[in-house]
């Protein structure tokens, strides 16, 4: 059998047999001691599960800089009937993981899309306030939320509250801003973080809490793959155009900004690779 033959065939029987794993009901992955004084991370997500789609920065800040990472569960899905459901997914989940977690309201917001930005401006005006207080709240040190190409309506939408939240502070909050991406891909990432093989399992196994989400779309099991394919894009667009690709198997891409006296800034000349090696911590001086 020609070699790569083989290789596609066992990477497909892997996926395939993975399918039969258990779903949930682990016991919480190991966490580091956070001190009560530790710098404050957000991550704004947008729905139950994109705290571990795309939360491999996250995972590093609790891990290796000792940020007290706290999940923001801007909404908890569109479907009413599920909402309830989808938030006990989403506890159990963080508390696999070792993310605090923060909910908006009883059910979430509801309706946080552009076109609500653009026509409701009542409503909207009530859901920035919401953020607001939250930055209020924490002060945070970093806050990660989607880009605003992240083509799903709600990911979008959570972009542009939170950014119209963030021009309600005060000058004196300063913090970074790391932008994620999933259903649409940045053309502009300037930040590669390699994602280390246990890493990558925990937020697997994390996404598996969120169990009815995952027997509709096995998504959780093409993690892997996705996070491959990061290393291939990044390569270059991140490291420019011709770049030697580093040597890492799993990466996620982010744009790392940094918000200042009201206003963003640029924090990175060209971009960036954070290797494992490496403590994420070290982005933040």
């Amino acid at each position: 059998m020609n070699l790569y033959t083989k290789f596609v065939v066992d990477y497909a029987r892997l996926v395939n047999d993975a399918r039969a794993f258990p779903l949930g009901g682990f016991p919480p992955a190991p966490r580091p001691k956070i001190p009560p004084d530790a710098p404050r991370a957000l991550f704004f997500a947008p729905h139950p599960d994109d705290e571990t789609i795309v939360g491999a920065m996250a995972l590093r800040l609790l891990r290796e800089a000792r940020m007290n990472l706290i999940n923001i569960a801007v909404t908890q899905g569109s479907k009413r009937e599920r909402q309830a459901e989808r938030l006990a997914e989403l506890k159990n989940a963080c508390n696999y993981i070792g993310y605090g977690l923060q909910t908006t309201g009883p059910n979430g917001l509801e309706k946080v899309t552009a076109p609500t930005r653009q026509d409701e401006p009542q409503l909207w005006a009530g859901m920035v306030k919401v953020i607001a207080d939250i930055l209020a709240k924490h002060r945070p040190r970093v806050i990660l939320f989607p880009h605003e190409r992240d083509w799903n309506e709600t990911h979008i939408g959570v972009h542009y509250l939170v950014m119209d939240a963030l021009k309600q502070m005060p000058a004196s909050l300063e913090c970074f801003l790391i932008e994620t991406e999933f259903w649409g891909a940045m053309d502009d990432p300037n930040l590669m973080v390699e994602v280390s093989a246990e890493d990558l399992a925990d937020l697997i196994t994390a996404t598996t809490f969120h169990v009815d989400e995952v027997k509709r779309n096995p998504y959780h099991l093409l993690l892997p793959a996705w996070m491959m394919d990061n290393v291939r894009r990044g390569a270059e667009l991140v490291g420019g155009q011709g770049g030697a690709a580093p040597d890492f198997t799993f990466a996620a891409l982010y744009r790392l900004r940094e918000w200042a006296q009201n206003r963003v800034a640029n924090v990175l000349t060209g971009g960036k690779f954070l290797s494992k090696t490496q403590n994420a911590g070290e982005l933040f001086p």
